[in-house]
């Protein structure tokens, strides 16, 4: 294989994780709950295998399915966009990433507001939402920054873009990262710029930048690049990584910038790996429990799959998967502990194959690795020989 386009849509679970009661999450079931709305069709997912999927019910199966399908199992200790991305790559996290559900302690707040110059509003778990609309009328008074996290391991700072310009937001978020190390070490800081006002409402803007631990070790994207060949990190990949292993990255506003930018990326003449997320399903749709739109997202996907693998070469494989669950319908507005689906189509591979149940997400960091002749990562077990033709 030459070119592998690998596609995270970010949130996309489809329930049944082993483990979900442990999260709090039993019966969340993201691909179900968009089911149930009676206005999802997938049509070229279902023909690829994904109703074939272990676990997988609400349509019939496909007799011959175009493509390879399973389902991966997380074995990290979290279910946030991080670990399940590194853990995709070849790096479990076998202890969890830091969370604070009573907000960040004082000596942490303390280096914050001497880092930023400014003081800080909120400082408790929160909706992204609903945090600008009940504290941007008094940021906008007071200049103080709004300092929020969530049940995962992040730190949010979200800033009005009039009152604080972009550049600003920025500096204070990359001062929050190095602050937050070590037992502090939280997965991301996340900018969260927002416009508008009190009477109006707040709306939050598109230059949203995530800024991410570095991963400890190195993962299948290092191991790609030792071989000489590309990276391609489309969306928030770069972010999630904090560069380690990305040669080139392409900033996206939206699923269908991402969608884009990657049908542009597969008329160019490269050899190695595009890695795309799409984030609106988790960040648009999923946190802010938006059934429909959830689903429209999902029909949108399905729609852009069938230009995606018209515009296969030879010697290409796309692969669709998700980094945890975000089921829309589930209780509360944080990620769900699901299992995640997996579509492998090229021509270069054997179709139909039934994967099964994977019981980590690193088995398809150490397949890609093998795909294109990099070393494998730390973890997972390749099946890249079950596929070849």
């Amino acid at each position: 294989m030459k070119r592998i386009f690998w596609i995270v849509a970010d949130s996309f679970g489809i329930g049944n994780a082993p483990d979900a009661a442990v999260f709090g999450d039993e019966g969340a079931n993201t691909l179900r709950s968009c089911q149930q709305s009676g206005k999802l069709r997938l049509p070229v997912m279902r023909t690829m295998g994904l109703f074939n999927i272990d676990g997988v019910t609400g349509e019939l199966p496909v007799e011959r399915p175009t493509a390879c399908f399973g389902r991966l199992q997380e074995a990290s200790a979290g279910k946030d966009t991080t670990v399940g991305h590194w853990e995709l790559c070849g790096l479990t996290s076998h202890a969890p990433l830091p969370t604070y559900p009573n907000g960040f302690p004082e000596d942490i707040l303390a280096k914050l507001k001497a880092a930023f110059g400014r003081d800080i509003l909120c400082n408790k778990p929160y909706s992204g939402t609903a945090v600008i609309a009940d504290y941007g009328e008094e940021h906008l008074k007071s200049g103080a920054l709004i300092v929020y996290t969530s049940a995962d391991s992040v730190l949010q700072i979200a800033a009005h873009e009039e009152l604080v310009p972009l550049d600003e937001l920025y500096r204070c978020c990359e001062a929050a990262r190095s602050i937050m190390q070590g037992e502090h070490g939280v997965g991301r800081v996340i900018a969260r710029p927002f416009i508008g006002n009190a009477t109006d409402g707040f709306t939050r803007t598109a230059n949203r930048h995530d800024y991410s631990l570095v991963p400890p070790q190195d993962t299948v994207l290092d191991c790609i690049r030792a071989t000489g060949k590309e990276v391609i990190g489309v969306g928030k990949i770069y972010d999630i990584f904090a560069g380690k292993g990305i040669s080139r990255t392409v900033r996206t506003q939206n699923n269908a910038d991402g969608i884009k930018q990657t049908l542009c990326l597969m008329k160019e003449d490269f050899e190695g790996l595009c890695f795309v997320n799409l984030v609106d399903f988790d960040m648009v749709y999923g946190h802010r429990r938006n059934v429909a739109g959830y689903v429209n997202a999902l029909n949108e996907l399905d729609d852009a799959l069938l230009d995606m693998l018209g515009a296969m070469r030879k010697d290409d494989v796309l692969i669709l998967t998700a980094d945890h669950g975000c089921d829309p319908a589930f209780k509360g507005t944080d990620h769900t502990r699901e299992c995640v689906p997996l579509l492998i189509s090229s021509p270069m591979l054997h179709r139909g194959v039934n994967l099964g149940t994977r019981d980590t997400f690193a088995d398809l960091g150490a397949t890609v690795a093998e795909w294109l002749g990099a070393l494998p990562p730390n973890d997972g077990t390749s099946f890249a020989k079950e596929l070849i033709l």
